[in-house]
């Protein structure tokens, strides 16, 4: 697995004048990032137990247990006992060897780019894996230079921002800095009910990373004002993609005052500003 450490590094995008941009992101994970084979388990009217799609999920569960719905030749009539089994600590073993099969959703080329310049992410899914789940699938992502993922352009830029932020990290150990520096929000991990209704665990888990954001804008400022005198705004943008209405609509609710987040919608299978 990865290693952990206490020590951050700053990272951010450059501008064509090589200026940290401060741009961060923030990703659902299912249908927005990639397509996973992962099914959640409910009832037909005959009790058999029917794999309902993240996609589709995303339209039904509104309605799950509440009324009757034809899915797949097949009347929906329940959850079935432990429906988010997949979605667990169980599944994580799955998840790992699943991330690698799964196809690239909306917003890939965007998970690409984060990767690639060496920008702050955070994964914000209503899955319950154990954090460092998600974190070891996209680290295997990078070293394994996955669909886009480009390994040596991450090293790069990484390295330009060690010499930035005056950090003294061994080439060898970047890449495991800039893991434990992104942030991963399984909101349903600990929780046997959540991944149902998920809006207002991801509220809370993009308040706590735009609160990390900021803290961090204000220490590469800091930072590059002691090094060079560089004086700027230094406003951080962060985009936060998600394929659920309902999720985007309690976040733009939440946040209709905050000005550093925009949000974009995947919920017609493109990104498009919501």
């Amino acid at each position: 697995m990865i290693s952990h450490t206490k020590q951050a590094l700053i990272s951010e995008g450059f501008d064509v004048f090589g200026t940290p941009e401060l741009k961060y992101y923030a990703f659902d994970w299912d249908d927005n990032i990639m397509h996973m084979p992962t099914k959640i388990m409910v009832l037909d009217d005959k009790g058999s137990e029917v794999g309902l799609s993240t996609e589709d999920f995303a339209k039904y569960r509104g309605i799950i247990g509440k009324e009757n719905f034809p899915y797949e030749g097949t009347t929906i009539v329940d959850y079935a006992q432990n429906p988010f089994r997949n979605f667990r600590t169980e599944g994580d073993r799955q998840f790992i060897i699943d991330s690698m099969k799964g196809k690239p959703g909306p917003v890939w080329s965007d998970f690409v780019e984060a990767i690639n310049n060496g920008s702050i992410f955070s994964i914000i899914t209503a899955r319950g894996h154990n954090p460092n789940t998600i974190k070891q699938a996209i680290y295997n992502m990078i070293i394994s230079n996955h669909n886009g993922i480009n390994k040596d352009l991450l090293l790069k830029n990484l390295k330009k921002y060690r010499k930035v932020s005056g950090n003294r990290i061994n080439t060898r150990d970047l890449i495991n800095y800039y893991m434990d520096l992104n942030k991963y929000y399984p909101v349903s991990y600990g929780s046997e009910n959540s991944a149902a209704s998920p809006e207002e665990l991801k509220v809370k888990a993009l308040q706590e990373f735009i609160d990390y954001v900021k803290r961090h804008a204000k220490k590469l400022k800091k930072k590059l004002y002691l090094k060079d005198n560089v004086k700027g705004t230094f406003t951080p943008t962060i985009g936060f993609s998600d394929d659920d209405i309902r999720n985007l609509e309690k976040i733009k609710q939440e946040f209709i005052k905050e000005p550093i987040l925009k949000t974009y919608s995947t919920a017609s299978g493109k990104k498009t500003r919501f």
